[in-house]
């Protein structure tokens, strides 16, 4: 295969089971206040994290826990069902809700608390920082109790690079991951975006993942214009 020569990667397969979360200081709160749901000062919480931080993961576990439902803030008025007494739901991403989907999260949001249920919330920034036009539903979401993921320690940067790996069914040496460490941005952004590289220029260029590849993507500045 030559350099820049079209490829085929298969998808990752990403792990999100309990035992696939890994807990470290850096989100250990989260997860333990996730997991408590019946202590949500309200019946909501909404769980802020940087992209990459392991909210769907951790999103998914809560849900998987107690028969829950995942809806994306974006689809609200497609996908959101008619909560029944004690429902569980959670909605991702609510800071980058539309402004169609406002009206339908704000009765979402009444239905599920007025039935005793749980509603868990997630985003990349505090509810105070939403761009909510609606009043009503503007002040229940500042309302909430926030939980935060907080930018990674070298633990949790170590498995979560370990897991990105794994969901590509990649297993590089670990020394690779141990020389990334105390080199690459301390963030789950660069730990996605790096993995990422690695896996894709491994294949387009029929190399190792190793060291040399490594030290070539790190002297290569990320598009900023990606998220």
């Amino acid at each position: 295969m030559t350099p820049h020569q079209l490829h085929f990667p298969l998808p990752a397969k990403v792990a999100m089971g309990d035992q696939d979360f890994f807990v470290s200081d850096a989100n250990s709160h989260a997860h333990d206040m996730v997991r408590a749901d019946h202590g949500w000062p309200d019946g909501k919480l909404a769980l802020i994290g940087p992209q990459g931080s392991g909210k769907t993961h951790l999103a998914r576990v809560w849900a998987s826990q107690g028969g829950g439902t995942i809806l994306a803030a974006a689809e609200l008025g497609r996908a959101a069902p008619a909560p029944g007494p004690g429902a569980l739901i959670c909605v991702e991403d609510v800071d980058r809700l539309p402004r169609a989907e406002e009206e339908t999260l704000f009765h979402l949001h009444n239905n599920v608390l007025g039935g005793g249920g749980r509603l868990l919330l997630t985003g990349r920034t505090a509810p105070a920082r939403w761009n909510i036009a609606l009043p009503d539903l503007s002040s229940r979401m500042t309302a909430t109790t926030v939980v935060h993921i907080t930018d990674p320690d070298d633990d949790l940067l170590r498995a979560v690079l370990t897991k990105l790996f794994a969901d590509r069914q990649l297993t590089p040496d670990p020394r690779l991951i141990q020389w990334l460490l105390p080199r690459m941005e301390r963030s789950f952004q660069a730990a996605t975006r790096i993995v990422s590289e690695l896996d894709s220029r491994a294949l387009s260029e029929a190399r190792v993942i190793n060291l040399s590849l490594a030290r070539e993507i790190l002297d290569t500045p990320p598009d900023d214009g990606k998220e």
